[in-house]
């Protein structure tokens, strides 16, 4: 699979300004709309339990306004199992989910809470909703995914992003082959792969040559890159990283 790769902009920590101070501003729906604008595929947000950022009226909102594709990221619960009934998205992503994080750490157990998911996507799926699961980049949990009949998962690329940033080359290098091993599984099985945690432009740009990867999630590092830029042109050059890395496995 290679063609356009689609970016989804996730919003939530628009929200966790908003929230620092209280208040209404920065209105997370206003971000959908501008990510759109220019340039986003797709609008990404996490309403975790304790509604550290993104909260239940959000996602409302977000799903009234935008004109593209609302992944709802949550926590395989039943509270978070009827608001996602609810708000009707195009797309929910299970994540694991632990009130101590301060961000997603790791992929979703798909083995071992094999049994806890099933009812989970079959509910989602019978409303309609798309299920992706995030998920590690390892070979048992994509089968997992596959016999859990989900058909999109996404792949933790936070370990690798990690060992960029501290210059851990060999550590680097082995964690990117799990990434393009586990896309080229995932594709293999017949499962739709999508990528991300802690993508900059560089990492962006070289994960997008790996072709059977057709979505992109970021948030935390465009959202930073707004301060000082602004976030529609924190996207555009987001989007041109992509494309740039796309363009390698078409030749061009």
């Amino acid at each position: 699979m290679s063609g356009k790769l689609r970016l989804g902009v996730n919003i939530d920590h628009v929200a966790t300004v908003r929230n620092a101070r209280g208040g209404a501003r920065p209105d997370p729906v206003r971000a959908a709309l501008l990510a759109i604008e220019a340039g986003a595929d797709g609008i990404t947000a996490h309403l975790r339990e304790d509604r550290r950022h993104i909260r239940d009226d959000d996602m409302r909102r977000i799903k009234a306004a935008i004109s593209k594709p609302l992944n709802f990221e949550m926590a395989a619960t039943e509270q978070m199992l009827d608001i996602a009934l609810s708000v009707a998205p195009h797309a929910a992503c299970l994540v694991p989910e632990k009130r101590t994080e301060r961000t997603t750490e790791g992929g979703l157990d798909v083995v071992g809470g094999h049994n806890h998911l099933k009812p989970f996507i079959a509910e989602l799926s019978r409303g309609g909703i798309r299920v992706s699961l995030f998920i590690e980049p390892d070979r048992e949990a994509i089968e997992s995914a596959a016999s859990l009949r989900a058909p999109v998962v996404e792949l933790h690329t936070g370990a690798w992003c990690h060992a960029v940033e501290l210059g851990q080359t060999e550590k680097a290098a082995s964690e990117f082959e799990r990434l393009r091993a586990g896309a080229a599984h995932a594709a293999r099985l017949g499962i739709e792969c999508h990528a991300g945690h802690g993508l900059d432009f560089d990492t962006a740009r070289r994960i997008s040559g790996l072709p059977e990867i057709a979505e992109l999630n970021i948030g935390h590092f465009l959202i930073g890159e707004a301060i000082f830029v602004g976030l529609a042109e924190s996207i555009r050059t987001m989007r041109k990283a992509m494309d740039e890395g796309r363009r390698t496995v078409q030749g061009a």
